[in-house]
C-alpha cells in the first residue's frame, strides 16, 4: 500500500548500459534507524512506511514498489583537483529510484556507503556513522539557511567495524539515502567525452533538458540552451554558499550537478568569522577550494562541462553561453546575502557595494560570522543593539553598513515573532560544534547532543523561512 503523493518514475535506466551498472546492495549485519526524514518522506509519499518497511527499502535496498528494479552504479569521471581521472565512478553508492513531487519534478534516491561496485577500485564500499552523520548535518543546516541541497532521508547504523586513516579506527558504519534533485553530475558527461562518444552526450544532454529543463525544450540550439541553464543554476549555488559562509571543501567535477543543487558533503566547514582563504579539507594545501575562490572553482567546473558539450554544440554559441557565468554570479550574490538579511533589493550596484561594506566590517572586526545575519535578519536595530555583539555594532566601520540595512525594507517582518530570534545566539554548525557532539556518540552512544542541535537547526529552518517545501518552510528543490 502506497500514498497517493508517491508517483515512481524510474527514468534513468532508460539512457541503457553505457550509463551504469547493476549491482547488488551490501548484506549488512545490523539495522538501527539513525535518520528518517518524516518531513521529506510525506512530500514523496513515503510515509506511510513503518520501521520494518523503512528498512526492507533503505537498509536492505528492496525495490519500492513499481520502481527501479535493480540498483545502479552510475558511470563517470572527473577532475580531482584538477587532474583528471578516469578511474572513478559510484564507488560505494547507486542510484536506488527514482520518483516525482507534487509538481512533476524528478527526485532521485541515491546511497552513500551501500557496498562495493565496479568502481570501488581499492574502496570498501562503505561509510563511516561519523560521516553520515556530518552529511546530516551539513544538509539540515544548508537547508535553514535558504541553499538550495540535496536532503539526508534516511541513515542506518549497519553494525560493521571500520578502518579510516583519518579516523580514529575501528569506527562505526552506516548507510545513508539521499534524496537530490538530479545525480547527474558533470563527470557523467566527461566520461563519454572521454570515449569520444558524442551519441551519448546528446542522449545524456536530451534526458537533462526534459527531465530537468523542459523549458528549453523547443530551443534550437539545445546545448548551448542546457549550458545557459547550467551556468545560471551553478552561480546561484555559488553566490548562495558564500552568503552561507559554507566551505563545500571538495569542488571536484565529480561533486557538481547539472540541477545546481549543493551535494555530497565531506570535509566540509562553516566559517567561524569571514576568513577569505579558509579551507575545509586538512588535504587542500594550495587552498584550492577556499572561501573565497569557490565561485572560481564552480566556474572551472562548468567550463569542462561546457567542453563536453563541443561535440555536440556550436563552438560559438556555446562560448557565449559560457561567458554569463561571472554575470549570473555577480547579480545573484546580493541577492542572497540580502535573502539571509530578510531585506529587499535597492538594485545590483547599490546592493553589491552593500555586501562589500558589509564583509569588510566583518573582516575587520572578526565578528561571528552567523551571529551578524542572526542579529541583524529582518533589520531590526533594536534587536542587534541589545544583543552580546552590540558593542560591534557600534564601530566607526559599521556605520555605513547600518546606514545600509536601514535603507533596505525587510521582507516579510512577521518572521521575527518566532521563537527562534527570542534567544541570544544562533545555532552554528562550526566545527567545534560538530566534533563536540559526535564526541559524545562515539564515546558513550549519547544521542543526545546530536538530536538538540538538530532541533535547534530545525527551529532556524521555520523561523528563517528562506524558501518553500513540504512544510512551507524549507527551500525544498525549488530553482526559481
Amino acid at each position: 500500500m502506497t500514498s497517493s503523493a508517491y508517483r515512481p518514475a524510474p527514468v534513468f535506466e532508460s539512457l541503457g548500459p553505457e550509463f551504469a551498472d547493476p549491482v547488488e546492495p551490501a548484506d549488512f549485519p545490523q539495522s538501527i534507524e539513525r535518520r528518517w526524514n518524516a518531513r521529506w518522506a510525506e512530500a514523496v509519499g513515503l510515509d506511510h512506511l513503518d520501521a520494518e518497511g523503512r528498512t526492507a527499502h533503505f537498509h536492505r535496498f528492496e525495490p519500492l514498489p513499481d520502481n527501479q528494479k535493480t540498483p545502479l552504479a552510475i558511470r563517470y569521471h572527473g577532475h580531482q583537483f584538477r587532474t583528471y581521472n578516469p578511474q572513478i565512478g559510484d564507488g560505494r553508492g547507486f542510484l536506488f529510484a527514482q520518483v516525482r513531487d507534487g509538481h512533476g519534478r524528478l527526485l532521485d534516491f541515491g546511497t552513500k556507503g551501500s557496498g562495493q561496485t565496479p568502481w570501488s577500485r581499492t574502496g570498501d564500499g562503505r561509510l563511516t556513522l561519523k560521516g553520515a552523520v556530518r552529511e546530516i548535518l551539513a544538509a539540515e543546516m544548508l537547508e535553514a539557511l535558504g541553499v538550495n541541497t540535496s536532503k539526508v532521508f534516511a541513515v542506518h547504523e549497519t553494525g560493521e567495524q571500520l578502518w579510516r586513516g583519518d579516523e580514529p579506527s575501528p569506527t562505526r558504519s552506516a548507510v545513508m539515502t539521499r534524496l537530490s534533485h538530479s545525480h547527474v553530475r558533470f563527470g557523467v558527461f566527461q566520461r563519454h567525452a572521454y570515449f569520444e562518444r558524442p551519441d551519448l552526450i546528446e542522449n545524456l544532454a536530451d534526458y537533462c533538458v526534459e527531465q530537468f529543463f523542459p523549458e528549453i525544450a523547443d530551443e534550437a540550439d539545445r546545448p548551448a540552451a542546457l549550458l545557459a541553464a547550467v551556468c545560471a543554476r551553478s552561480a546561484k549555488l555559488a553566490a548562495q554558499w558564500m552568503a552561507a559562509g559554507f566551505v563545500h571543501g571538495v569542488l571536484n567535477t565529480d561533486n557538481l550537478v547539472v540541477t545546481g543543487e549543493s551535494f555530497d558533503y565531506g570535509p566540509w566547514r562553516f566559517l567561524p568569522r569571514f576568513e577569505p582563504g579558509f579551507t575545509a579539507a586538512y588535504f587542500d594545501e594550495t587552498g584550492l577550494y577556499a572561501y573565497a575562490r569557490q565561485p572560481e572553482a564552480v566556474f572551472w567546473a562548468v567550463q569542462q562541462f561546457a567542453a563536453t558539450l563541443g561535440l555536440i554544440g556550436e563552438r560559438e554559441s556555446l562560448i557565449a553561453a559560457l561567458s554569463a557565468f561571472p554575470d549570473h554570479y555577480k547579480a545573484e550574490t546580493p541577492k542572497a546575502f540580502l535573502h539571509r538579511l530578510g531585506l529587499e533589493g535597492l538594485g545590483q550596484e547599490a546592493d553589491a557595494g552593500f555586501v562589500t561594506g558589509l564583509l569588510d566590517f566583518m573582516k575587520a572586526s572578526e565578528a561571528p560570522w552567523e551571529a551578524v545575519f542572526f542579529d541583524w535578519f529582518g533589520g531590526d536595530a533594536r534587536r542587534a543593539d541589545s544583543s552580546p555583539r552590540a558593542a560591534l555594532y557600534a564601530r566607526e566601520d559599521f556605520a555605513p553598513v547600518r546606514a545600509g540595512i536601514a535603507a533596505r525594507a525587510p521582507v516579510r517582518p512577521e518572521r521575527l515573532a518566532h521563537p527562534y530570534f527570542k534567544g541570544e545566539d544562533p545555532i552554528h554548525m562550526t566545527i567545534e560544534v560538530v566534533e563536540g557532539l559526535w564526541a559524545k556518540i562515539a564515546e558513550a552512544d549519547d544521542w543526545s547532543g546530536y538530536e538538540q542541535v538538530m532541533a535547534r537547526v530545525a527551529d532556524a529552518r521555520r523561523g528563517y523561512d528562506l524558501g518553500r517545501g513540504p512544510d512551507g518552510m524549507a527551500p525544498g528543490f525549488t530553482q526559481g
